[in-house]
Order: C-alpha cells, then sequence, then structure tokens
C-alpha cells in the first residue's frame, strides 16, 4: 500500500431525533464537502436544548480525510480543479 497523509478534523452535528442522526448529520456533511474521507470516530455525544425547550441531540465526530496537496481544503466540486 503506498503511503499517504491524511488531516483530521472534528465536527459537531445536531438532531433533534437522536445521537446517531446528529452524528450521520455530521458525518454527512463531511462527505459532501471534503475529498476521500475515510474514518469517523464519535469522541463526545451531549444534548442541550433549544429556545422552545426541546431536546438537541449533539455529536462531536473526528473525521479523517486523505492529504492532497492541491486544494486539500477545497470543496470537491471547486471550479478550478480538473481533478474534482
Amino acid at each position: 500500500m503506498a503511503e499517504s497523509e491524511y488531516h483530521v478534523i472534528e465536527l459537531v452535528g445536531t438532531s433533534s431525533e437522536s445521537w446517531e442522526r446528529a452524528a450521520a448529520v455530521a458525518i454527512e456533511t463531511a462527505s459532501e464537502r471534503l475529498r476521500d474521507t475515510r474514518i469517523a470516530k464519535v469522541v463526545q455525544l451531549d444534548m442541550t436544548t433549544d429556545d422552545n425547550n426541546k431536546l438537541v441531540y449533539r455529536a462531536k465526530v473526528r473525521v479523517s480525510f486523505r492529504y492532497h496537496m492541491i486544494f486539500s481544503l477545497a470543496p470537491k466540486f471547486h471550479n478550478r480543479s480538473s481533478h474534482w
């Protein structure tokens, strides 16, 4: 296997349904914006209430994605890149 480098970021997903849905929201957002997402790890779960006193589930997710030298943090639909 070839050597490669990965970035790791943390995202917080929220949901009024469940922690599972909150984590899924974070991962879905990452996969829409980042190329080559690899591993997602839930690192913290908590909940709070919104302005109407309804529960809001929150999941902090650590997501890794492959490092690309050019436009590594740009959205995968960047219009100047012929590779995307």
